[in-house]
């Protein structure tokens, strides 16, 4: 039975990801973060001047989480709210210089899991496995849309239901 469960896509595909998150969170962790503030700061990397609440959607959390990891990022003078200029209640978010450091440290780590995991693959296997999972992604996007049409509700279904922490764990 386990043999047949190593060998299932789905599981391989759950646990890849959940240990490629365990990493990160060591390794944010040894630098006194937390993976979340990682991805913060990613994002507004990316995407300067969001506000927590579009932060929350992209990140798949409540908003009270950003604001809580938002705030412990300013404290660390990596992060500083803006008043919107043309609505006074919102808060446009921005990085600070002293961010610098640890985006290049997120960056050299996806460089260095990037290499990890595609160790012993061809680049046409990894432009495979890239298609491949863009692919997936934009089913499970038609299927949630879809249902979104019709009223209906997507059950999450995860390999290992843990009680709702696989959500947890996937957007902290």
């Amino acid at each position: 039975m386990q043999a047949a469960l190593d060998q299932d896509f789905l599981f391989l595909l759950y646990d890849v990801a959940r240990t490629m998150r365990t990493r990160a969170d060591q390794r944010a962790r040894a630098r006194g973060m937390t993976r979340a503030q990682w991805v913060i700061l990613a994002h507004l990397e990316r995407q300067p001047g969001l506000t927590q609440n579009e932060l929350a959607s992209i990140v798949e959390v409540e908003p009270i989480t950003i604001a809580r990891l938002v705030d412990r990022l300013e404290a660390r003078d990596l992060v500083v709210r803006k008043a919107d200029p043309r609505d006074r209640r919102v808060w446009r978010l921005h990085l600070t210089p002293a961010a610098a450091p640890i985006l290049r440290e997120i960056a050299k780590y996806r460089g260095e899991l990037h290499e990890l995991i595609t160790a012993g693959m061809t680049a046409s296997l990894q432009k495979a496995l890239t298609d491949g999972l863009l692919q997936m992604k934009a089913n499970l996007a038609a299927e949630v849309r879809a249902s979104s049409k019709a009223g209906g509700t997507v059950a999450s279904i995860t390999p290992h239901n843990n009680g709702g922490a696989s959500r947890r764990e996937r957007h902290a």
